[in-house]
């Protein structure tokens, strides 16, 4: 097996590709998307760990899916289930072929479904759901049986909840009134290519007059350029004459340039080559030559008189445009003439910001049917060299255009990486850009994270093809409930529906459910800052409520129901049963009461049991409280007790936690002792180098099925005098990006062997939920014989854990 560029790799016969990479962000759940190439049998398993180098399915017999695309000779598509073969139809439309064809595979609670195409969860062909599902799926092996089988452009893309229904929505909101043709081409983008403008006299720029008839045909200077030779000039009144060609011969080479295959009889194919050689179309060139090799060595072949089918097929990497594919379009040449600004028949401006680009308009309708009518249905631009657009960005502009021309979206991951990509699925969106507006899609969903999707929520609420970006972002503010609404008041300008899914969203995670009742009274009151109900309570001592909560004020009574309040503590019930709240929102007061009547007369009595409002929330966090010094309180300590479950044991021998240093593991270095809770006269970590840096730490991973909010945390120096001074405490999710927790510079807590010291963490990161946490020495010791050893025996974490 081996790796080309790290975009290509190439599975031999009974092997079985396996990339950490290529793993799914919620088990049981997600998307893989990729290229192959295989004459036969194109194999991916889905597993909950990673097999080994030389694995096979046929050999595996833990819990694990395989889809089989082109199984018996590429003819049947295949589900196996641990082993066992559970489908075996007739594969149409999934086999392979001498070229790289696109596939997606989604798992979605034992629900698979299996499509072609680049661009997943369009294009579906078959489903099968799993009655007895298996959700530890987590990570996808690529395969094959027995040929060698490429994939290139493997991507893993997450899953939300009818997530089929909201990506076929993208295709379908372009329609508008106007020319039916373009609206059915539209709906089926699959079929919307160059060869919709072979010989067509929309926004052609050039003609051939060919024949003795002096027939017109029609053409694009830029596809033709792009193409071949064909001797071209700037001007707009390009005639190219061709008395001595008959059509058929031309209308030949256009179609090979346009559609990518075309038919000619043996008779005509020696014109055809001239033809081709002349404007300098060799592929075309090449084919015919093979062509009349083969019939000059067969002569039976050359009497019979057939038509011959010649088809472009592109051994090179296919780029990611519609129409390119398949066709023999020199990619670079067609870059250059954007670049250039040749054969340009229509300029770009932008209000206030002047002339953007040269562009053609045949490249811009490809892609867009919203400029296909821009250009062809009597409008302004329709007689016009030049388009004036508002309110767009000139980079998200130039980024649309660059990807019109290469079929790829090329943006550098700088700090405005985020605020280009959301401009750009907005013009996407604006000009009917499927392929684009997918690509930028499937880009945000990658990169998503906290701090992004209260603007992204912002923009995208209202465009109803970017509803899988705003249930994706409604769920990420969801499950980080705390953060969101605490690092930023971004969330106050949520609109209405927004902000009324994310409080009711099944996922919602948060410490305490004082947290939403604070969050929908900031947003009620349009808040400057942040602020709990004890702030609102005294704002309502005098003003009106129309003053406190403008126009947001018949909103009150419908959000508040969405608090839990019988999950609120019972004196704190009965704090809020006497303030303004209650006594001037009479939907608060009556949920308070209703609260405080359930805890005094129990579920039992009380028979509302099974209503929301009585319920804990399944994805909300234990709470890990510091008391003191060594207690038994944290993290660590509650592992050891299978989670409350058992009497205490060691987590790193039980495996509840792993434990690792910057140093191997040795006599000294013992990762168990770190949570013995006995003292340990010798023990650190020692250094090693990283990025150029010296450093030294102890990491933490409490398991990949939990996280930690962490407040807390607790160290203990082992018996040298080694005393750290500079270090920082972090935490991370997949244990390369590290988050600063807290930094410490020439901290002088640590100053006796053996001591305890603790230490609180704040600010908007203690509200991020972590599975791994560090103690990573930035700074050398007190002690001068060996500065970077990091010398603690004894480490422990608190805050809100699940």
């Amino acid at each position: 097996m081996e790796t080309k560029e790290k975009k290509f790799l190439t599975v031999a016969p009974f092997e079985c590709a396996w990339i950490k990479d290529l793993k799914f962000r919620e088990a049981g759940r997600g998307c893989v998307s990729f290229d192959a190439f295989a004459h036969n049998d194109v194999t991916v398993v889905f597993r909950e760990n990673v097999g080994s180098q030389h694995y096979h399915y046929k050999r595996d017999n833990s819990p694990h899916y395989t889809v089989i695309i082109g199984s018996h000779r590429n003819s049947r598509l295949k589900i196996e289930v641990d082993g066992k073969t559970v489908v075996d139809v007739v594969g149409i439309g999934l086999c392979c072929s001498s070229a790289f064809q696109s596939y997606w595979i989604s798992i979605y609670d034992g629900l698979i479904s299996i499509g072609k195409g680049r661009y997943p969860f369009q294009n579906l062909v078959f489903e099968w759901l799993d009655t007895n599902p298996n959700c530890s799926v987590q990570y996808v092996g690529l395969s094959s049986w027995d040929k060698h089988v490429g994939y290139r452009n493997v991507n893993v893309l997450p899953l939300t909840q009818n997530h089929l229904s909201l990506w076929k929505q993208v295709n379908s909101e372009y329609n508008g009134d106007g020319d039916e043709k373009l609206e059915d081409e539209q709906t089926g983008y699959d079929k919307w290519g160059l060869e919709n403008f072979l010989q067509s006299w929309e926004l052609s720029d050039i003609l051939f007059v060919v024949g003795e008839e002096a027939r017109s045909v029609p053409a694009h200077k830029v596809i033709l350029q792009a193409s071949g030779n064909f001797g071209l000039s700037s001007s707009h009144e390009d005639v190219i004459q061709l008395q001595q060609v008959a059509y058929p011969t031309l209308h030949a080479l256009l179609q090979y340039v346009y559609a990518g295959q075309t038919q000619i009889s043996e008779a005509q194919l020696s014109s055809l080559w001239g033809l081709a050689l002349r404007f300098e179309v060799m592929p075309l060139v090449k084919q015919c030559e093979e062509a009349m090799e083969r019939f000059k060595a067969n002569k039976k072949l050359s009497d019979s008189g057939e038509t011959l089918e010649l088809s472009y097929a592109s051994s090179h990497i296919h780029f990611g445009g519609n129409f390119c594919c398949g066709l023999p379009i020199n990619m670079q040449r067609l870059q250059q003439l954007l670049s250039t600004g040749e054969y340009s028949d229509i300029s770009i401006y932008i209000e206030g910001q002047g002339l953007i680009a040269r562009a053609h308009k045949v490249i811009l309708g490809l892609y867009s049917v919203p400029f296909t009518k821009m250009f062809t249905n009597g409008m302004c631009e329709s007689n016009s060299p030049e388009v004036c657009l508002r309110d767009v960005s000139p980079a998200a502009l130039k980024a649309m255009l660059e990807f019109m021309y290469c079929g790829d979206l090329r943006i550098e991951d700088n700090e405005d990486f985020g605020t280009l990509l959301l401009q750009l699925l907005l013009l996407s969106d604006k000009f009917g850009i499927s392929l684009l507006h997918q690509e930028c899609c499937k880009m945000l969903l990658e990169c998503l994270s906290e701090d992004s999707v209260c603007p992204i929520l912002q923009a995208v609420s209202s465009i109803p093809s970017c509803k899988l970006i705003k249930e994706t972002c409604e769920r990420k503010f969801a499950m980080h409930f705390d953060y969101c609404t605490t690092a930023s008041l971004d969330f106050i300008s949520l609109d209405e529906t927004t902000f009324r899914n994310i409080i009711q969203h099944p996922d919602l995670t948060v410490i305490s459910e004082e947290r939403v009742l604070d969050a929908i009274l900031m947003w009620y009151m349009k808040s400057e800052k942040l602020c709990g109900w004890e702030v609102v309570n005294e704002l309502m001592t005098n003003p009106t409520l129309e003053s406190v909560f403008k126009d947001r004020l018949q909103l009150v009574n419908d959000l508040l129901a969405s608090v839990r309040f019988s999950l609120l503590p019972y004196p704190l019930l009965k704090k809020l049963e006497n303030t303004s709240l209650s006594m001037q929102i009479s939907a608060f007061g009556d949920l308070v009461k209703e609260a405080i009547n359930y805890m005094e007369c129990g579920a039992a009595t009380h028979g509302n049991d099974q209503n929301d409002r009585f319920q804990h929330r399944r994805s909300s966090y234990k709470e890990l409280q510091y008391i003191c010094d060594g207690d038994s309180n944290g993290v660590l300590y509650f592992s050891g007790t299978s989670y409350g479950e058992h009497p205490w044991v060691n987590p790193v021998l039980s495996k509840r936690i792993t434990i690792t240093a910057s140093s191997p593991a040795s006599r000294h270095t013992d990762p168990k002792v770190l949570v013995s809770r006995t003292y340990q006269g010798t023990c650190f970590a020692g250094p090693r180098m990283e990025n150029g840096n010296i450093c030294a730490w102890w990491m933490v991973d409490i398991g990949k099925d939990h996280q930690l909010m962490c407040n807390y945390y607790t160290l203990r120096q082992d018996g040298s005098r080694a005393y750290i001074r500079n270090w920082k405490f972090q935490g991370c999710m997949d244990g390369k990006t590290w988050i600063d927790l807290r930094v410490h510079e020439n901290d002088q807590t640590m100053c006796k062997p053996g001591q305890f010291a603790s230490w609180p963490v704040t600010g908007p990161n203690a509200l991020l939920p972590f599975r791994f946490f560090r103690v990573l020495l930035t700074g050398p010791t007190t002690d001068a014989s060996n500065p970077w050893n990091l010398c603690i025996c004894f480490l422990e974490l608190y805050g809100y854990f699940r």
